[in-house]
């Protein structure tokens, strides 16, 4: 898209000249809308199950935006010829229940037939113009957390191999499935500087995201990171993802490991997440009562990560793992 025209409409105030977690538009002083749209393939056999996962994922860009979604669109590609209908009942079902709890609503949606199932939403949300979060503004001397565990790619492949117990791929299901909701409205108490989710870019993808789009560094402690059940076992036994090897080479040339880590560890930096946690860059004096106000309120894997800091002038590091 970056060789796509530039659009200079005044009220656009978050467009995709950035890499954001959704898009803004002013309506009034007091109101601007977020719109954003997502959707996956099944990381899980179960209709409703899948529904809830793909709904939580795509509420969770207006969450990563500081906002509140209103409006929800189904967006279906359903193989009619190959699965029944009652699948798809399944499916929007799980959506809707998600959609419920997040206090949005579902407004109907677009289908087609496809030879493989998909599903998301297309979202609105609202929030005040001069009060968004975006990725793009974190300041040195901020301290980062993250408020879920990361792993859901490797044992979502793991399962399909039938290496991961029940109570390790049920945890990963509940994980995921778990709105951002009571996150986001804890953290809007608080001095948000930099938001975004981590999904398919991996923590490290989405953390360079932050980073570059900030101008800073982002130096996050490895030993910190909360890890799903069994995700080190599965990259210990040689399973990975069709996506870590992106990851990781689309971060490299910005990345330093000043540490030593055996590669099955290492892995779990470009492991690819959906509906991960949100990553928040906030001041140092209010994160730890922000990480206890989370884990109070049932947000029990929030952790802080990392810190910010300045981006020297002579190098294009922008994330250092420790």
């Amino acid at each position: 898209m970056a060789g796509l025209p530039q659009t200079t409409d005044p009220n656009l105030l978050v467009g995709y000249s950035t890499s954001d977690d959704a898009g803004i538009y002013r309506l009034t002083d007091e109101i601007a809308i977020i719109t954003t749209a997502d959707f996956i393939t099944p990381p899980v056999d179960d209709p409703y199950q899948f529904g809830q996962i793909a709904a939580a994922n795509a509420l969770s860009d207006v969450w990563a935006m500081g906002g509140r979604p209103v409006s929800c669109l189904n967006l279906v590609a359903f193989p009619s010829k190959k699965l029944p209908r009652e699948s798809l009942n399944g499916i929007i079902a799980g959506a809707l229940n998600k959609i419920t709890e997040a206090g949005a609503v579902l407004a109907g949606g677009h289908s087609i037939d496809d030879d493989e199932p998909k599903f998301g939403l297309a979202v609105t949300g609202v929030v005040h113009p001069k009060k968004y979060w975006t990725n793009s503004a974190a300041q040195p001397g901020d301290t980062l957390i993250l408020t879920k565990p990361v792993g859901s790619g490797v044992l979502f492949n793991a399962n399909i191999k039938h290496l991961v117990s029940v109570d390790a791929m049920n945890e990963c299901i509940h994980t995921i499935s778990t709105l951002n909701k009571a996150a986001a409205e804890i953290l809007l108490k608080y001095t948000v500087h930099a938001a975004t989710d981590i999904t398919g870019f991996g923590l490290a993808g989405h953390c360079l995201e932050m980073a570059k789009g900030s101008k800073k560094v982002l130096e996050i402690r490895t030993h910190a990171l909360p890890i799903m059940n069994e995700a080190f076992r599965m990259y210990q036994k040689g399973v990975t993802t069709g996506t870590n090897a992106f990851n990781r080479k689309m971060v490299s040339a910005h990345t330093r490991l000043d540490v030593s880590l055996p590669l099955w560890h290492e892995e779990i930096l470009y492991d690819p997440q959906t509906s991960g946690g949100l990553l928040v860059a906030l001041p140092e004096t209010e994160a730890h009562k922000a990480v206890d106000e989370l884990r109070n309120e049932g947000v029990v894997d929030a952790t802080i990560i990392g810190r910010v800091m300045e981006l020297s002038p002579s190098e294009a590091t922008y994330l250092v793992f420790k």
